[in-house]
């Protein structure tokens, strides 16, 4: 089964535009989406000193942990989780069934800021999402099963090429 639907690089595009949009307004530096697997699909942002692979794969297992503790209790309600730290705070966000969206931010910053904002975001990821499937719904990706350490150059072809 596919993690991603097939994307080309007009929805990279689409997806960092978007990302980038998220970090303008909510203050956050670091934007990164994430696959189902840990995989990092797409970042914007500040990368300086932080370990993005290493930072992706943990969120996405950590997500998954919490989902599974939820559901121990019978709350498949979760949707996001918070990481407040004392220099740096992380915030992940389901994005349907295709991955998260992980947004490293100051801790000055405050998390409902930053929450806020993953609405439209996550919003704008979902629709790229859902095109890139109604292009080609038999064909897409399963970054894990591919085991790349750049997941970069899958996105480089346009619509068309």
């Amino acid at each position: 089964m596919f993690t991603l639907p097939l994307l080309i690089g007009d929805d990279i595009a689409a997806i960092n535009a978007a990302l980038g949009d998220f970090l303008e307004a909510s203050g956050a530096r670091l934007a990164l989406f994430i696959d189902t697997g840990g995989f990092i699909v797409t970042m914007q942002g500040d990368a300086t000193d932080t370990d993005t692979s290493t930072l992706g794969a943990l969120a996405a297992n950590s997500f998954a942990a919490t989902q599974a503790i939820a559901k121990i209790i019978e709350d498949n309600s979760v949707t996001s989780l918070y990481q407040e730290g004392e220099k740096n705070s992380l915030l992940i966000v389901s994005v349907g069934e295709a991955g998260f969206l992980a947004a490293v931010f100051r801790s000055e910053i405050g998390v409902g800021v930053v929450k806020y904002y993953t609405h439209t975001v996550v919003a704008r990821l979902s629709e790229q999402l859902a095109e890139a499937r109604l292009r080609a719904p038999d064909e897409g990706l399963d970054l894990s099963a591919l085991n790349l350490d750049d997941t970069a150059p899958l996105f480089r072809r346009r619509a068309g090429a």
